[in-house]
């Protein structure tokens, strides 16, 4: 399962695709049907990857990724507008070992509409791509993405120019009645 660049919006709702980034934030486009793009604020908006999202546990987090796999899985999925009680009994055979107190059934709504709206998109059956690790288990980032940096210059380049040299300063004090 590959969730890799899909983000929630704090205050938005529906899920995003991150497209790229500017200086003045983030640049989104939203999975509904719409594909609306928009700039969030890189200071003032919150995001979160669906890779990285959790599911309160008794005992452990349950990841969100594990949640998806179990929805995937189950043969009668509810609609995110079902009653609340169809909702906690579903997400018992989903989520198993989750906090009851503490995951409310917006929650249980929130991840079931997550899951109708990716549900289409191809991101269930793609791979997830892995992290490489080093001989010391140190994670070391997929080098495939970045782009390679240019060489420094030889220490043999020539000397810039005067033309390119700045300006010396002026003497402020003159010659005549000192």
């Amino acid at each position: 399962m590959n969730l890799r660049g899909i983000v929630a919006v704090s205050g938005r709702p529906g899920l995003f695709k991150l497209v790229g980034q500017n200086k003045g934030g983030y640049v989104l486009e939203s999975l509904d049907a719409q594909k609306v793009k928009i700039v969030a604020n890189i200071t003032t908006t919150k995001l979160a990857s669906l890779e990285d999202i959790t599911v309160y546990g008794e005992d452990d987090d349950l990841k969100l990724l594990d949640v998806f796999a179990n929805i995937v899985a189950a043969k009668n999925v509810p609609d995110a507008k079902a009653d609340a009680k169809d909702l906690k009994a579903f997400f018992l055979e989903v989520a198993p070992g989750h906090d009851q107190e503490k995951v409310y059934t917006s929650d249980m709504k929130k991840i079931v509409s997550w899951y109708h709206l990716l549900k289409e998109l191809p991101l269930f059956t793609e791979a997830a791509p892995e992290a490489i690790v080093d001989q010391d288990g140190v994670k070391i980032e997929d080098k495939s993405d970045k782009k390679v940096k240019a060489s420094p210059k030889p220490s043999n380049t020539k000397a810039p120019s005067k033309a390119a040299q700045p300006a010396k300063k002026a003497s402020m004090t003159s010659k005549k009645g000192v």
